[in-house]
């Protein structure tokens, strides 16, 4: 691509000893959703009556207490729903419907109706003031543009009588706020501020959308600083921000505007929205949450929130949108999938409520509803920690630290030579197959014991007298020998055999189920006469035999 004067740097405010950068966001906003307006209109299918009616169910459950519900001067559909909203009983007392309206007296009266019967609401109007918008779209001057927007405050003030009953709060928003010249953003909204005869009691939301996001994250907080600090009687107003997200920024801008002064924010679940899409308020919130404020949503069942949205806007979530998608508690790389593990085995010797510092996690997956069983996923970037993990998490095999990189290995080559990622399950099927299954070239064909106990009240040690028939490359031996137990007197026994010499330097054991189903699984590290050291694993509902089993298995391993 050729740069060329085409395209031209983004000019922001001036501003002087700004605030902003210092400062933390201590408390969530009020959050508005425009799920239901600004959201719907951008899908490929509208969602109908019943899927609005069932997608406010779910807004309300998540704890939002301000939805815009749409446009209904619009059409009859976005009537309906709105009058189903009210005489359905649908919505709490403390809930405000918001209902978006232009500046023309039909369309303020047909909203106005619309509303009859609803305990809260938010009247929001708007029109556009950018100079682009000016000029193409009203062929109308500032002063024009600014009656315009007055004219409307009065349609509504005219005509509030319609609501009898009813609290009604007043939004405006300059729409392309961020491309509109600062001073002029300030004058229209005062204009519109003073016609409304906002006070601190009855205060005007001035929403400034960033309708198409032109700036970096610090130019959009420089403006809403500066706008915030400008505005007269600044206790009369609520500042509202509306980000899209057409740089990929949106959620960085809320957060600086938030620490700019912005005081409420509007935006939609997963950042749905137009072109690239609205402010994503999961995002927004749980990065909140990760700093230990409070985000006064519920998304402890994001999985669920993620199912019912899909269902009803026919949008798929990105398997790497930020908490919400499939990929994002889920850990590939080796080095990633150790840390993690190591992470979470020292969480389970801790309190609660200590510190969560499991790398490369950032929030815990069970407090939105996400389980561990997912965080770590096979294929051939994988190292030695990932398998191991998902062996024990979900098949309870806790193989020792030293076996491992061996299992890893044989692991990680399936996947590369499947060239794709492999499931829990066929990573158990491998550790059998190379572990508990094998019978060549050493096979058990049969096996037993005699034990002989010392003499009570001596120290004579008990011995085990072990005899097996084992077919060892094609040919049988009946062997038998003494130990002082059932994997030794083995040992001693193979020595019969032409099955090379070694030494057992390593053995574990551990119990994997309950009950009746309980098995032992044992682990065994055997060193050859050249040095070499092989592992081996084996499982018996008989202690004794998972040892004889896991030796096999380690003279019989290849990778």
């Amino acid at each position: 691509m050729q740069v060329t004067g085409k395209y031209r740097q983004f000019t922001g405010v001036q501003l002087e000893n700004r605030t902003w950068p210092s400062k933390r966001i201590e408390k969530a906003p009020v959050w508005c959703s425009v799920d239901l307006r600004d959201g719907n209109q951008a899908l490929v299918n509208p969602m109908g009556i019943e899927q609005k009616l069932e997608f406010f169910d779910l807004l309300v459950k998540l704890g939002f207490k301000e939805i815009e519900i749409g446009f209904p001067s619009s059409n009859d559909t976005e009537y309906e729903f709105v009058r189903r909203l009210i005489t359905e009983n649908r919505v709490p007392d403390d809930v405000a419907l918001q209902v978006l309206s232009q500046a023309r007296e039909s369309l303020v009266i047909k909203t106005l109706k619309s509303l009859k019967g609803a305990k809260n609401v938010i009247f929001h109007l708007y029109n556009a003031t950018s100079p682009a918008q000016r000029k193409y779209n009203f062929k109308k001057s500032k002063e024009e543009i600014i009656q315009l927007a007055v004219s409307g405050v009065r349609y509504l003030k005219k005509h509030l009588s319609i609501l009898e009953g009813t609290n009604v709060r007043l939004e405006y928003s300059p729409e392309n706020f961020t491309q509109t010249e600062p001073e002029y953003a300030l004058e229209i909204c005062q204009a519109v501020m003073e016609e409304w005869g906002a006070t601190p009691q009855n205060k005007i939301i001035l929403n400034l959308p960033a309708t198409v996001e032109c700036s970096l994250p610090n130019q959009f907080a420089d403006q809403i600083e500066h706008f915030c600090c400008s505005i007269k009687n600044r206790e009369s107003c609520i500042i509202s921000l509306h980000n899209h997200n057409d740089r990929g920024e949106g959620v960085a801008q809320c957060e600086l505007g938030l620490l700019a002064g912005a005081e409420r924010v509007e935006g939609c679940l997963f950042g749905n929205g137009e072109r690239t899409g609205n402010l994503d308020i999961v995002t927004v919130a749980l990065n909140m949450f990760s700093q230990g404020v409070d985000p006064q949503l519920d998304f402890s069942d994001l999985d669920s929130v993620s199912a019912e949205f899909t269902r009803l806007t026919e949008m798929a979530i990105h398997p790497r949108n930020p908490y919400a998608g499939e990929l994002v508690f889920t850990a590939f790389s080796g080095s990633h999938q150790d840390a993690i593990s190591k992470g979470m085995a020292a969480r389970k010797k801790m309190s609660a409520d200590s510190p969560w510092d499991v790398p490369y996690l950032p929030i815990d997956p069970h407090d939105i509803g996400r389980e561990y069983e997912g965080i770590i996923r096979i294929n051939s970037q994988s190292g030695k920690g990932g398998a191991a993990y998902i062996l024990e998490s979900n098949f309870g095999i806790i193989a020792p630290k030293d076996m491992h990189p061996v299992i890893g290995r044989v692991v990680k080559t399936a996947a590369d030579k499947l060239q794709r990622e492999l499931t829990p399950q066929e990573v158990y099927d491998l550790f059998a197959e190379k572990w508990l299954k094998t019978k060549a070239p050493l096979n058990v064909l049969n096996v037993s014991e005699h034990h002989n106990e010392g003499e009570r009240g001596t120290d004579t040690p008990d011995q085990v007298l072990g005899m097996a028939t084992i077919a060892y490359k094609g040919e049988e031996y009946s062997i038998a020998a003494t130990g002082n137990g059932p994997l030794d007197a083995f040992v001693s026994a193979l020595k019969q055999t032409p099955v090379p010499a070694f030494n057992v330097t390593y053995f574990n054991e551990h119990s994997i189920g309950e009950g009746a189903n309980t098995k032992a699984m044992a682990y065994v590290q055997l060193t050859m006469e050249d040095g070499t050291q092989l592992w081996g694993a084996g499982t018996s509902s008989n202690i004794g035999r998972a040892g004889i089993a896991a030796v096999v298995s380690a003279l019989n391993f290849k990778e």
